[in-house]
């Protein structure tokens, strides 16, 4: 589906600013409403008019599920998928794209996001006690109070290892406490066009009110890919690093990254290659997985699945959604 359609442009209307010819510099306001009728804003004056562009004009968008019932994918045991033609703007495929679900660990690209957009990858984070997270199966990368490290080794804990402890560290350098830097994500999804999500922590643990949408998880990664260090985070099959503790003493951390395409334990169609992406995984999110991936051309593709059965079965139907690339 082409970026045409009208009606839903609108749901990314945005703050549009205009210079008129003739009457100077002027700058006319419009606040953000999804319920604008119009997908761009023609402004006529006595000297000239002017037409701006539409918010979402460089963006897929899609209203409904696209090739769901042909059996093109089979995608039976998956709640909600998405694949977007990031050079032409088509929504190849599309199931369930603005359910609301729980994202897992796919929650920390907003983190990124955020955290890149306010800080400065050399920052250097003192650890505080919040680290210390008990919940059972959260994955950590052993974070302790007054551990001392830079911004550029939390992402890659955070996007690499998936490290629930690195997300709150950065959070509270970045926002002064996790909960203002929820604040920061949730008006930074606004601003992108994640309009359908809302987060209440940095790392995607289960948790009331905490959601997003398969087509929000497109709009959130898009924007995290203009970001040089996400894209080398991502495509990076290890990573060690050292960092030091409360006393200066040297400590160190090495891990592989969760994305199994890049382990080697799974293979993209022969015409595809994966760059990178996100995994997510807990009880009420299920498996999840968004990825950047290229056919043999260089042309870009984000594909993403939301609440899948199982692991094994999640990378089964993201091979079968890669093979929808000519």
């Amino acid at each position: 589906m082409r970026c045409t359609n009208k009606l839903l442009l609108t749901l990314f209307a945005a703050v549009v600013s205009i210079s008129l010819n003739g009457c100077g510099e002027r700058e006319i306001q419009f606040a953000y409403d999804p319920n604008y009728e119009v997908s761009s804003y023609r402004v006529v004056t006595e000297n000239s008019s002017v037409t701006a562009d539409a918010f979402a004009s460089g963006l897929c968008v899609v209203n409904g599920d696209i090739n769901v019932n042909d059996a093109i994918v089979d995608m039976s045991d998956a709640t909600a998928a998405g694949l977007f033609d990031l050079n032409s703007g088509e929504v190849l495929y599309a199931k369930n794209i603005h359910e609301r679900l729980a994202p897992a660990s796919l929650t920390k690209l907003m983190t990124a996001v955020v955290a890149l957009k306010y800080g400065n990858p050399d920052d250097k984070i003192t650890v505080t006690e919040n680290v210390n997270i008990t919940e059972s199966g959260a994955v950590l990368c052993g974070l302790k109070q007054g551990d001392q490290l830079t911004l550029n080794q939390a992402l890659h804990a955070l996007l690499m290892k998936s490290a629930n402890d690195a997300g709150v560290a950065i959070a509270e350098h970045i926002g002064g406490s996790v909960e203002h830097f929820c604040e920061m994500m949730n008006e930074e999804a606004m601003a992108i066009g994640a309009t359908n999500s809302h987060f209440v922590n940095p790392h995607g643990l289960t948790a009331d009110n905490h959601y997003v949408t398969a087509y929000d998880m497109y709009l959130i990664f898009n924007e995290a890919l203009k970001y040089d260090l996400v894209n080398e985070i991502i495509s990076k099959n290890s990573y060690e690093t050292v960092y030091s503790d409360i006393n200066g003493e040297t400590k160190s951390f090495s891990f592989t990254n969760t994305n199994q395409y890049l382990a080697g334990n799974y293979k993209a169609p022969e015409h595809i290659s994966v760059i990178g992406g996100k995994t997510g995984t807990t009880n009420a999110a299920g498996n999840c997985l968004i990825l950047l991936a290229k056919d043999t051309s260089g042309n870009p593709y984000i594909a993403v699945i939301l609440r899948s059965k199982e692991r094994e079965i999640l990378y089964t139907e993201m091979t079968d959604l890669l093979d929808e690339i000519d």
